[in-house]
């Protein structure tokens, strides 16, 4: 099968498509004939090596895929061959042809595979992290960062738990963000303020998506460290007590990809794709991934 990998860190450069023997599964895993996978800002800052869990080179890459199922492992009852799914790359190696995935659900009605593929990562982490806030009815949260995948999904899940959301985004996002039933503010200098204009009081909980050194005033307004969590800043929560929300020790959430499919039913969900690129211009979809100031997601069509 074909594949992305890298054989050293670096920039978007390194990755290249490979042939690599085809993967079968093992109990409880099945595999997909890939037809789209999602990319997640883990993915640049492992291949650049700002991230580096241990793992040996070459590696491969992608988490997000969608596809048909063509192979079931051992004690597999849930799906059937030619099945529609969505879920998580086990090994990490979604963006290729073939992958095989454990954490699964059947891909909604009203999606097709583009749309499948940005969902799982983004559904985990925000659910993770809204969880964590314990976000429901009668709060409110205040999200830095609120029109990239993960942060339009933590929007949408809060306001379909009841919650009041405030969403900091860029000028041009502002329509966007409300469409999504957040109040919109805009980012810089006199954010905390802009905030306060909408909530005087302050926020029950605050979630930084974005990671752009604005922790202080996440503090502030949530009245505590304990009230804020972080998904992009390791540095400032070691510094300012915040903690930071990682699905290697926290937990995966996993239970929300089988469950958003009621949503997106009821025209309660919805998570744009930004941009398309064929897999063997993964590392264009890279660079426009680090670029930031996206809409939703970035995937690869393979």
């Amino acid at each position: 099968m074909r594949a992305a990998r890298f054989s050293r860190f670096g920039g978007p450069e390194v990755l290249e498509i490979v042939d690599l023997p085809d993967p079968h599964p093992g109990p409880g895993q099945v595999r997909i004939v890939v037809r789209a996978a999602g990319l997640n800002a883990t993915e640049w800052k492992i291949r650049s090596g700002e991230i580096d869990f241990g793992d040996p080179l070459p590696q491969t890459t992608g988490r997000d895929v969608a596809g048909v199922v063509d192979e079931l492992g051992e004690g597999v009852t849930d799906v059937r061959v030619g099945d529609r799914v969505f879920g998580v790359s086990d090994d990490g190696a979604g963006a290729a042809e073939l992958a095989l995935i454990t954490v699964r659900a059947p891909i909604p009605e009203q999606l097709g595979f583009v749309d499948a593929a940005g969902l799982p990562v983004a559904l985990e982490t925000a659910t993770r992290a809204i969880d964590q806030l314990g976000v429901e009815s009668g709060r409110s949260l205040f999200v830095n960062g609120a029109t990239g995948g993960i942060g339009s999904t933590a929007v949408q899940l809060a306001v379909a738990r009841g919650a009041r959301v405030i969403g900091a985004a860029g000028p041009a996002n502002q329509h966007y963000l409300r469409l999504l039933g957040a109040e919109p503010v805009t980012y810089g200098d006199g954010m905390a303020g802009r905030v306060r204009d909408l909530a005087p009081g302050g926020v029950d909980v605050a979630l930084d998506v974005a990671g752009n050194g604005v922790l202080p005033d996440l503090i502030d307004l949530a009245g505590g460290a304990p009230n804020v969590i972080t998904l992009a800043d390791f540095a400032g929560a070691e510094k300012h007590g915040v903690h930071f929300s990682n699905g290697h020790t926290d937990g995966l959430a996993v239970h929300a990809i089988g469950q958003i499919g009621d949503l997106i039913a009821a025209g309660r969900f919805w998570l744009p794709v930004d941009r398309t690129f064929p897999l063997a211009d993964i590392a264009e979809a890279h660079r426009r991934g680090e670029q930031g100031h996206l809409r939703g997601r970035l995937v690869l069509v393979v």
